[in-house]
């Protein structure tokens, strides 16, 4: 490699004619999803206050809210469900009218050209808002968890789902499921699986926006330690073994270590989630005037990509769509 001065690496970004032409990473719209809250018994959207611009919509809403999406060149879809009746099961979750399922149909009925997919976990429709069967002490139980994870799985793609993310970090959830689904006769259905979930802090926001805080303890029994990156590979490995048809990474901005790891461990799609306290930092800082929010968000974005990201789920991305088209 040349030295300088024969090496001026500063020509080639003179002007943005060649910044364009030797550029290594691309972000484009059809990579990025959009994470749906629908909520049962609403009368139209609900505000979510700690995320400013996102709601928990109706079926009809989500509706609306796909096309727009679509439209913007999004390339896929995350709902959640919030139920307004919970149990200790959390059977809400493979209930074939329950309101994920009815907006799943909705949508691959009245939107043509986006894909459809359904997070899978048991938090959202339990009364204690853990992601599984709790025993007399309150722990959750792993085994017991994985047959009702998989009669939810199952509704969800009778209902249209094209793609289940399941979240809820129960050991063996993907070959549970994917046998679940293939003895269904849903061999399409992907899994992508959260495999690198970390018990973050990140996560804050979205337990106003899916009413799910665990009523007592945590869930750093079953999400990974973030100092942990051998074992994130490990778990991705495992899903990989198990059937998943991509991995998770979540979240997203502080794991890009991760992301890059298990994109060369696997050889695998990797999909990578800006959730919620990401987004809301950033809107944060756009609203102070600290930062420069459009600029920031396609930067954030853009470093996920870099990382390995094959996909990102983000709650910028109508905004980000629209932004890289225009």
């Amino acid at each position: 490699m040349a030295s300088f001065p024969r090496s001026r690496p500063r020509r080639l970004r003179r002007t943005p004619a060649l910044r364009a032409a030797v550029r290594e990473t691309i972000l484009r719209p059809e990579q990025l999803v959009l994470p749906i809250f629908v909520g049962e018994g609403q009368d139209g959207p609900v505000p979510i206050e700690a995320m400013p611009g996102v709601a928990r919509h109706t079926v009809e809403g989500a509706v609306e809210l796909a096309r727009e999406a679509r439209d913007a060149g999004v390339g896929g879809l995350m709902l959640f469900g919030i139920p307004l009746h919970k149990d200790a099961e959390g059977s809400g979750a493979w209930d074939d009218d329950q309101v994920v399922q009815q907006a799943s149909r909705a949508i691959r009925e009245g939107v043509e050209g986006i894909t459809v997919g359904t997070d899978l976990c048991l938090c959202e429709y339990t009364d204690h808002g853990h992601c599984g069967l709790l025993d007399g002490h309150g722990h959750v139980l792993n085994d017991p968890t994985l047959e009702l994870l998989s009669r939810a799985a199952v509704s969800q793609a009778a209902a249209g789902s094209e793609v289940i993310y399941p979240s809820d970090m129960m050991d063996g959830r993907i070959g549970a499921i994917r046998d679940a689904l293939d003895a269904a006769g849903h061999t399409d259905t992907i899994i992508v699986a959260h495999s690198g979930k970390l018990a973050s802090s990140y996560y804050g926001p979205f337990r106003e926006a899916a009413g799910s805080t665990p009523a007592f303890g945590d869930r750093r029994s079953y999400q990974m330690d973030p100092a942990n990156g051998d074992e994130a590979i490990r778990e991705a490995l495992q899903d990989v073994d198990e059937g998943a048809d991509m991995i998770m990474v979540k979240p997203a901005g502080p794991a890009l270590d991760l992301i890059r790891r298990t994109k060369d461990a696997t050889n695998m799609p990797i999909a990578a989630y800006q959730v919620s306290g990401e987004y809301s930092m950033i809107k944060a800082g756009g609203a102070a005037g600290y930062v420069d929010e459009s600029l920031v968000m396609l930067e954030s974005l853009l470093a996920i990509r870099r990382a390995g990201a094959t996909t990102i789920a983000t709650y910028f991305a109508i905004e980000a769509a629209r932004a890289l088209q225009g």
